[in-house]
């Protein structure tokens, strides 16, 4: 209450300051209006409209800078006393000296204020033109991945994933995640143009469960009156194979404008330094665009996009029971090792994903719009294990389908020295779970709702030093529609709490209803500062809450990609942490510096946890359950650059996360070990711009991890014998070295040819990554060369 409290009073406080409001006209030399013209009084700004005239209000009494510009005139500038409200008339003229290039540099367009942001630009999203959004993520400091093989990837910020770190595509949150840690974000990295990571609860318009952060993806904008393209060629020697992607976009300033992107992707097996990832190839085929019709006052705008894999999970991890669980673990050689192929067998995964969205936007003054936005998505998930029969082995084990609506409305304004935000959110979700696969499902057919308001308010006392502070209430309800075993429903416990979700009986089998109602509040406060010296100082604290996912909550059943058997829990309940979050920033001249230290208290955090096997008609299987308990994360992320001189520029990253159990007195299960990156880059203008980097990739052992071993009775010899089952201890640590240089070829004026070499892991190094789900069957995979060539026409 006293946080609230505290909150209510940022936020309706600060409206004693005397202010004014200037409005004025701007004309060219010949006494027309100049449209588009920039005006700046004090820290107000704004443009013209097709009259040439603006309006400025909010402006603090006193002696402030006025500044009016155009490109193609002379800017005026001048200082300006201020005592009530004014009608300021310029008039500019024209710059005569000629103009060779113009640079336009858009100012800063945080999504959050005082949050750590980083971002990803297209320079180096192309780089992972042929590989996975998680791998180009792991650019940021402080984001690590968790993998399933390697090709299903997620992003991990400060110690936490999936659905703690929300993907927004396209103003668009990605819904694809509910099903456990093996699905990756379904979309083609080469439609992004920015990405924003957000380490941090406080983009609250995003949603009021993100309590590890936030991924924002962006499309390229399209600029204005322009017909521009792209075509990339990745070819990759691990794999042998590529990627092709190709982009066209046509931009007007007003009426239609439209973009187009294809990418085609084909890869076979994957190799280590010693043997083939037998079955480890994948497949994509996607699409996106989308057109535009923009106005003075208003634009409409509709996409849609169309995300279509095939993943080949391999078959050393497809095991028969624990007993090769045991020998994969103690004998560290998979268990299939066949020649390379591009064919994908089973077990493999297939997924289609369908997005599409309309947007309109309206100005309702200067200062003042309103968004709304109606977005369907459609996810189909096939997963193909090895059947008994092999006349079945064209069914897929999982067939989920899982559609959402959502509709969004945001409304942005400026009054005097503040920026206010509101909106609110609907979602209807339906996922069906097929039954005609002949498998128990995993996770069950259910239906969702949920609905959300938001407020933020951001003040700026002046450009340098600005608070921020908002909230926001989400309402959720989930019904399933599940089948227990009898004899599960027992074992878990569930009789005396939950036989008021028992609506019929089938054999050994109850038919099911649970329901669950979640209302959730979120908040943040925040505060920047910018001191002389070129020093900032960001600090946030936060409030998230994130309700138990389905897979949490309802999975029973085996996972053949990861070879254990999942358990979720209907007592789970809903996870709340307390975040804070702060960042430092220095620039010197040639050198600057960022440390972002944050701890994170999160109460019934949910974790999967091994705990022992169970034994069914093919075989005994390692068990793993959702558990909850009270968790602290605390951590640092620090980042450096130096200029060393014209040519040479050094960059280190390092990551650091501690994650408690504090309910056990114990670390927590997969939280990312020490990581400490160094890269040095030579840059060469005259040499067609030349760009040669060293990355070296640092990964410690993880020593601080929880004992989950358990023992159990493997055949040797034709006697059961008693052993102990390994599945806690952490690999070695290890050490990568990668390499990467482009050159770009000017062909004419408008087109360019950019050619880039590149080697991942050169020195072929063997190991095995403690956040890779498959590291107890096989290694990591070793050198990978790889060509690629740009052509911007």
């Amino acid at each position: 209450m006293r946080f609230l409290s505290i909150l209510f009073f940022f936020l309706v406080g600060f409206f004693g300051y005397a202010q004014v409001t200037i409005t004025g006209v701007i004309l060219d030399e010949n006494g027309l209006p100049l449209r588009d013209a920039h005006v700046h009084i004090a820290n107000k700004t704004t443009s013209t409209d097709a009259n040439g005239s603006y309006v400025l209000s909010g402006i603090p009494k006193g002696k402030q800078k006025l500044y009016i510009s155009f490109i193609g005139y002379h800017a005026i500038e001048e200082t300006i006393e201020i005592s009530t409200d004014l009608t300021i008339n310029r008039q500019l003229k024209l710059d005569v000296t000629k103009l060779d290039d113009i640079t336009i540099r858009q100012l800063s367009n945080s999504k959050s204020e005082s949050s750590n942001e980083q971002v990803l630009k297209s320079a180096t999203i192309e780089k992972f033109s042929n590989q996975t959004l998680g791998e180009a993520l792991k650019e940021v400091s402080g984001v690590s991945i968790l993998k399933t093989g390697s090709t299903i990837v997620k992003p991990i910020i400060n110690g936490l994933h999936s659905n703690r770190v929300p993907i927004i595509n396209n103003n668009v949150r990605l819904e694809d995640q509910q099903w456990g840690t093996e699905h990756a974000p379904n979309l083609d990295i080469n439609s992004a143009g920015k990405i924003t990571v957000i380490k941090g609860a406080s983009a609250l318009q995003y949603g009021g469960d993100a309590i590890g952060g936030i991924v924002v993806i962006e499309p390229e904008l399209i600029k204005k009156d322009t017909l521009v393209g792209k075509t990339i060629l990745n070819l990759a020697s691990n794999g042998m194979g590529g990627s092709l992607s190709s982009s066209l976009q046509k931009g007007n300033r007003y009426g239609w404008s439209w973009n187009a992107l294809g990418t085609f992707k084909y890869l076979g097996d994957k190799e280590t330094p010693d043997y083939m990832l037998s079955n480890s190839g994948n497949r994509e085929q996607n699409f996106s665009g989308g057109i535009r019709y923009a106005q003075e006052k208003y634009n409409f705008n509709a996409m849609y996009s169309f995300y279509n894999a095939q993943i080949g999970i391999i078959k050393a991890s497809h095991i028969g029971n624990v007993n090769d669980l045991y020998n994969s673990i103690n004998k560290q050689q998979p268990s299939v090792i066949e020649p390379f192929t591009y064919s994908i067998d089973a077990p493999k995964q297939e997924v289609q994903h369908h997005l599409a969205k309309v947007n309109y936007q309206r100005w309702l003054s200067e200062n003042a719009s309103i968004d709304f936005q109606y977005a369907f998505q459609f996810n189909n998930r096939l997963e193909f294990d090895v059947r008994r029969s092999s006349a079945n082995n064209d069914k897929a084990a999982f067939d989920l389908q899982l559609a959402t609506h959502t509709f969004l409305a945001d409304y942005k304004t400026n009054i005097g020295n503040w920026r206010l935000k509101s909106g609110l959110n609907l979602g209807y979700q339906n996922n069906f779970a097929n039954p005609k696969t002949g498998v128990r499902p995993l996770i069950p057919s259910y239906e969702k709702l949920d609905a959300g308001l938001y407020g933020i308010a951001v003040y700026k006392f002046d450009n340098a030093t600005s608070l921020e502070s908002g909230i926001r209430y989400d309402f959720s309800t989930i019904e399933a529609t599940k089948y227990y075993l009898k004899s599960r429903w027992t074992e878990r416990g569930y009789d005396a709490e939950f036989s008021h979700f028992i609506v019929g009986e089938e054999g050994n089998q109850w038919l099911t209803k649970p329901t669950f109602d979640y209302h959730n509040i979120t908040a943040n406060i925040g505060f920047r500062k910018q001191f002389h010296h070129e020093m900032e100082w960001l600090v946030n604290v936060s409030l998230a809450s994130r309700n138990p996912n389905p897979s949490e909550l309802f999975s029973d059943g085996l996972h053949h990609s990861t070879g254990q058997i999942e358990l979720g829990d209907l007592r789970l309940e809903k996870e709340q942490a307390y975040k804070f979050n702060t960042t430092f920033n220095k620039d010197w001249k040639s050198f600057r510096i960022q440390i972002n230290p944050f701890i994170n208290r999160i109460s019934n955090f949910i974790y999967l946890q091994p705990t022992g096997f169970e034994t069914t008609i093919r075989g005994a299987f390692p068990v793993w359950e959702f558990k909850q308990t009270e968790a602290l994360l605390a951590g640092f992320d620090v980042n450096t650059k130096w200029e060393i001189s014209n040519h040479f520029s050094h960059e280190l990253g390092m990551a650091y996360v501690n994650g408690q159990n504090l309910s056990t007195n114990e670390y927590l299960i997969d939280m990312p070990p020490f990581v400490i990156n160094n890269k040095i880059q030579y840059k060469n203008e005259s040499w067609f711009n030349f760009v040669g980097e060293l990355k070296s990739e640092t990964v410690f052992r993880q020593n601080q991890f929880p004992n989950y071993n358990f023992e159990t009775n493997i055949v040797v010899n034709n006697i059961l014998t008693p052993v102990i089952v390994d599945i806690s201890s952490p690999p070695n640590g290890y050490h990568l070295l990668h390499l990467y240089s482009e050159m770009t070829f000017k062909i004419n004026k408008r087109n360019s040819l950019t050619t880039s070499f590149s080697i991942q892991n050169i020195m072929n190094t063997t190991y095995r990554d403690y956040l890779n789900r498959q590291r107890f069957y096989a290694d990591e995979m070793g050198r990978n060369v790889q060509i690629q060539l740009k052509f911007n026409y």
